[in-house]
């Protein structure tokens, strides 16, 4: 997967993204995709089922849902040791996702960076006329 749907954002310690789309399901669908992209890299694919993993997600504002969201994904990558390699929302708002992650085996990738938690420092989460636009701080 290339990086064209999220870009790099200057901070001292630790990774930022800055990511954009035409819809709230695209924003949180390419944000959790870059979680994929900057921790792994693909190698041969020696296990190849594909784990389906339901991802639901409520919270007060669309702030907190796109980090419990993030948090969400890095938690279950780690207990279950997959990759999401795709994710398909199946429905979103400002206050609930619902969402299927489709991951790969941990062993068909080499780590990368060690993403710990999606914070709250520095947390953009706004529609700007048709466009919606994240920026997130992880923890590395």
């Amino acid at each position: 997967m290339k990086k064209a749907f999220y870009q790099f954002i200057e901070h001292t310690a630790d990774i930022g993204i800055r990511v954009k789309s035409s819809s709230l399901a695209g924003l949180f669908k390419c944000s959790g995709l870059a979680i994929a992209d900057i921790s792994a890299r693909k190698q041969k694919t020696h296990y190849h089922k594909k784990h389906r993993i339901v991802i639901r997600q409520k919270a007060a504002n669309v702030e907190e849902l796109f980090v419990n969201w993030l948090n969400e994904l890095l938690s279950v990558s780690a207990i279950e040791s997959l990759v999401f390699e795709d994710i398909q929302i199946n429905q979103v708002n400002e206050n609930f996702v619902d969402a299927i992650g489709i991951g790969s085996d941990l062993r068909n990738y080499k780590l990368n960076t060690e993403i710990k938690a999606a914070t709250y420092h520095q947390l953009k989460v706004k529609k700007t006329g048709l466009i919606w636009q994240a920026e997130v701080i992880f923890d590395v």
